[in-house]
């Protein structure tokens, strides 16, 4: 009797120990979990931070190629100034010019000078184009439409001043500023790296009036923008032939400073 009694209260203490050990288990599970989440909380909290110190980053870096672009859009607008104005006064100089005669400053590629006529040609024999005088003697009209376009490139406006130099050369095709409008046509497509384009002016004036003043630029400028389009043969043939062909002049001793440097990065 004594013997069940003891076994009937040790299955009751049993009995009653078991809900708590469940209760401290879960209380434990409980603890571990909100541990967990902790951690979670913590590592989202470091994510966060590193994303607003990288987008501060970005920030920063964003005003500063802001300020790059302005910085270079700057120098560049200064430097097609100076190099309108210094060519502007070589013109006047090499005209002898200064006051009525005086024209668009055109950047005088060549030292020669265009011949009166090209007679037997296929072409009907064209007056000096570029020469001064046969620019000044150029009616008014002419003259006027010449410089809308040109003024057009000097300030940057390449797209406008592509469709001016167009109509210009529908309007005046064997005018007194044929080539020369040739020629800025070509330098409006090949400022905007629109080298295909730019390479049917250059061809375009040097067939048409191959002996203009324009013609060595024009040659210089064509092998340039076949080295824009990565026809590396065609380019070093190009700028081979500007020095043969027009020797002694700025187009020249330029076509050969690219020409070797091409021929350079092919050794590479």
């Amino acid at each position: 009797m004594r013997g069940l009694i003891v076994s009937t209260l040790v299955a009751a203490a049993l009995v009653a120990a078991a809900p708590a050990y469940g209760q401290r288990a879960s209380l434990a599970d409980r603890v571990a979990s909100l541990e967990q989440q902790a951690a979670a909380n913590q590592g989202n909290m470091d994510l966060l931070n590193q994303l607003t110190q990288l987008r501060g980053e970005v920030q920063a870096l964003r005003s500063q190629l802001e300020e790059l672009q302005q910085q270079n859009e700057q120098l560049r607008s200064t430097s097609r100034a100076q190099y309108l104005d210094i060519d502007g006064r070589l013109n006047r100089l090499e005209s002898g010019a200064g006051g009525a005669g005086a024209t668009l400053p055109d950047p005088p590629q060549a030292s020669t000078d265009a011949p009166a006529g090209n007679a037997g040609g296929v072409l009907p024999a064209p007056p000096p184009r570029n020469a001064p005088a046969a620019r000044a003697a150029a009616p008014a009209d002419e003259r006027a439409a010449y410089e809308s376009a040109f003024e057009a490139l000097r300030g940057g406006r390449y797209a406008d001043a592509a469709n001016l130099f167009q109509d210009f050369l529908g309007q005046y095709p064997d005018g007194a500023y044929a080539a020369n409008a040739l020629y800025w046509l070509g330098e409006s497509y090949y400022a905007t790296q629109n080298y295909e384009l730019a390479q049917q002016q250059f061809q375009a004036l040097i067939g048409r009036f191959p002996d203009s003043d324009k013609a060595p630029g024009a040659l210089l400028k064509l092998g340039l923008s076949q080295y824009g389009l990565r026809d590396l043969d065609a380019a070093e043939a190009t700028l081979a032939d500007v020095g043969k062909r027009y020797p002694g002049t700025d187009a020249a001793r330029t076509a050969d400073d690219r020409l070797r440097a091409i021929q350079l990065s092919r050794l590479r």
